[in-house]
C-alpha cells in the first residue's frame, strides 16, 4: 500500500509538471484526418498535393483540388486497393502520410514545412529539407498538441496537423477582422474553410467594392464561442454585407435594410463564395429577401446584419 502511494505521488508530481509546463496529456481528442474533395481548397490541399508527389503522382501543388488533383488520388487509392472514389479520407491520408525526420528530404518534408507555417506560423523555409529549424518546430507542435515530442512526424503528428485549425490571413489587403461580440481571437476555422473564404475575398476585391469584413469564425482549437450557439467546429465564418460606399471595414455595421446596402455588391460577394468552394458550402444565413428568393441565402433569426457561412 505504501508503495501504491509513492507511485501515485510520483505520477501527481509529474502531471503537475506537465500541466505547469503548458504541455496537456492530450490537447486534441478530437482530431482526425480531414475529409478532403474536389473543390476543397487551402494548405491541407497543398500538403496532400506534396505528399501525391512523395509518391510518384504527377500533380500541381496549387492548394486547389481538381481533376488533375481528383485523377491523381483516384490513381493513388486503385494502386493501394482502396475505395477508388477520389475523396481523401482516413485511410487515403493513412496511406499517404510518410514518417519522416532530421536528414530527409522531398515533397512529403515540403508538406510538413507547408502545415507548420500555416498552422503554427513556424516560419520555416519550404524547401524540402528536414534540417534542424524543421526538427525544432516538429517539437514545438508535438509539444503544443500534446503528443509524443520526438521530432519525428509520423501518423499521429500527420493526423493532428492536418485537423489544427488556421487562423484567417488579413494581410493582403483583401479582409479585414472584426469582432462585433468581442471574441479577438476567433478567426480561426478548418484550413478548407480558410483557404475557400481567402479565394473569394480575393476576387471579390478586384470588383471595386472594398475589402470583405470577416467577424467570428472560431478558436484555435474550437469549442465555444459567446454570442453565437454554433461555430465550434471549424467551418463557421461570419461576414459582413456590403456597403455603396465600400467602408465596410471602416464604417458602421449595416443590416439588408440600411439604405447604404449595397444588394449588388453582396449579391456578387456570395456568388464568389459559392463559386470558390463548389459542392463545399452547406448554406448562408442571410435575411435579405431577395437574396433568398434567388436561392442565395436561407432566412434565420437575428441575421440581418451578417451573413454566416457554414463550409461542409
Amino acid at each position: 500500500m505504501r508503495q501504491l502511494g509513492r507511485v501515485l505521488a510520483l505520477f501527481t508530481a509529474v502531471a503537475a509538471l506537465l500541466l505547469g509546463a503548458g504541455i496537456p496529456a492530450q490537447a486534441f481528442p478530437q482530431a482526425a484526418f480531414p475529409l478532403t474533395s474536389n473543390g476543397s481548397r487551402g494548405t491541407d490541399v497543398v500538403a496532400l498535393q506534396h505528399l501525391l508527389a512523395a509518391h510518384g503522382r504527377t500533380v500541381t501543388a496549387d492548394g486547389v483540388f481538381g481533376s488533375g488533383t481528383h485523377s491523381a488520388v483516384v490513381g493513388f487509392q486503385q494502386s493501394k486497393g482502396l475505395t477508388a472514389d477520389g475523396i481523401v479520407g482516413p485511410a487515403t491520408w493513412g496511406a499517404l502520410a510518410i514518417t519522416v525526420r532530421q536528414g530527409d528530404n522531398g515533397p512529403a518534408v515540403t508538406a510538413v514545412q507547408a502545415l507548420l507555417n500555416a498552422k503554427r506560423g513556424a516560419g520555416l523555409s519550404v524547401d524540402g529539407d528536414f534540417g534542424p529549424a524543421t526538427v525544432t518546430a516538429v517539437r514545438t507542435f508535438q509539444s503544443h498538441a500534446g503528443i509524443g515530442v520526438d521530432g519525428v512526424v509520423g501518423p499521429t503528428t500527420w493526423k493532428n496537423l492536418l485537423w489544427h485549425y488556421e487562423n484567417i490571413n488579413f494581410g493582403a489587403g483583401t479582409m479585414c477582422a472584426q469582432s462585433p461580440d468581442g471574441n479577438a481571437n476567433a478567426h480561426w476555422a478548418t484550413a478548407g474553410a480558410v483557404g475557400q473564404l481567402e479565394a473569394a475575398s480575393a476576387t471579390f476585391a478586384g470588383t471595386g467594392n472594398g475589402r470583405l469584413p470577416v467577424g467570428d469564425a472560431g478558436f484555435e482549437h474550437g469549442g465555444d464561442i459567446p454570442g453565437h450557439a454554433s461555430h465550434e467546429v471549424g467551418m463557421d465564418i461570419d461576414v459582413w454585407p456590403i456597403r455603396t460606399d465600400s467602408a465596410q471595414c471602416t464604417a458602421g455595421r449595416i443590416t439588408w435594410q440600411s439604405s447604404t446596402y449595397d444588394r449588388a455588391a453582396t449579391r456578387r460577394l456570395v456568388q464568389e463564395i459559392r463559386a470558390k468552394a463548389p459542392g463545399h458550402v452547406e448554406l448562408i444565413f442571410f435575411n435579405d429577401p431577395q437574396l433568398i428568393s434567388e436561392g442565395l441565402t436561407t432566412s434565420y433569426p437575428n441575421h440581418d446584419n451578417h451573413l454566416h457561412i457554414r463550409y461542409r
